[in-house]
């Protein structure tokens, strides 16, 4: 569910003041506390996955600034700037600790933040994360893709891909999309999605890694799991099999057991597959 569509039963937005404006984010839950970075297309998203977490955990679920119901906090300009703003963050909530899950752009972020700061972060999850720079196998360029060629590198499944070019947008979605586009090619247009830094310095990362792999991603190829899953002490690569890039938007059943077993909830794919009426 993306802006346009949350129903009522999603939980209302909190708002932190940052500075030069706020941001947006959703809490509920009880148990661990779990902070969730979402993709550039995530925002102001509630879906299977955050209701998976929110049964488990305490779910934090902020929307980047920029992105989604969040101000542009234009002084941020860089990944870097984004730990240090979610650091402030956890501060501010009084979170010395947390779990963290990372999807897509938000998994270059979590990286980045359990590297800058490893006694913050108690597990870790990347989920088809980018933020690696690998020539051999460079990320796509997602703007240059046409709808449809966007649309299959999300989703593997043609229903899927189907659906989601017929159905009509709203002027609002549109919009909606334009920004967080121009929020992404702020933090990460040069160089573009990655840090060349960021690979040597993995081996800082401390907590208990779950890497997982898009089987049929078009986006990021499965090198950037691999390499990630390589450079961070004893991290588990897990394959998503018939899926694109947005896991947890193709497969959420699946996608959301795997990281709540890594985080310690050890609920079953078909619990939560009943509990939040994702279909596999």
């Amino acid at each position: 569910m993306t802006v346009t569509d949350l129903d009522p039963s999603t939980p209302a937005v909190q708002r932190h003041d940052a500075g030069s404006g706020t941001v947006a984010y959703r809490r509920v839950g009880t148990g661990r506390p779990v902070l969730l970075l979402h993709s550039a297309g995530g925002a102001n998203e509630w879906g299977p996955l955050q209701l998976g977490l929110a049964g488990v955990a305490d779910l934090i679920a902020p929307d980047h600034p920029g992105f989604g119901l969040s101000d542009d906090l234009p002084e941020l300009h860089t990944v870097d700037d984004l730990v240090y703003h979610y650091l402030d963050l956890l501060d501010a909530l009084g979170l010395p600790q947390v779990d963290v899950v990372g999807l897509s752009f938000g998994g270059w972020v979590a990286a980045e933040l359990a590297m800058h700061s490893p006694e913050r972060v108690r597990r870790l999850v990347l989920g088809a994360a980018v933020g690696l720079r690998i020539p051999e196998a460079p990320i796509a360029d997602l703007f240059l893709m046409t709808p449809p060629q966007l649309m299959r590198a999300l989703f593997h499944d043609e229903a899927l891909v189907s659906a989601a070019l017929s159905a009509v947008p709203t002027t609002e979605g549109i919009l909606a999309t334009y920004r967080d586009l121009g929020a992404l090619a702020r933090f990460g247009w040069h160089p573009f999605l990655n840090d060349p830094k960021l690979e040597r310095r993995l081996h800082r990362i401390t907590a208990p890694t779950l890497v997982l792999a898009a089987g049929e991603d078009r986006l990021v190829p499965r090198a950037h799991a691999e390499r990630y899953a390589a450079r961070i002490p004893d991290a588990e690569l897990r394959d998503i099999p018939d899926c694109g890039h947005a896991l947890h938007g193709e497969r959420p059943a699946e996608v959301t057991a795997a990281i709540v077993e890594h985080l310690g909830g050890r609920r079953s794919e078909a619990e939560l597959d009943l509990e939040t009426g994702a279909e596999t």
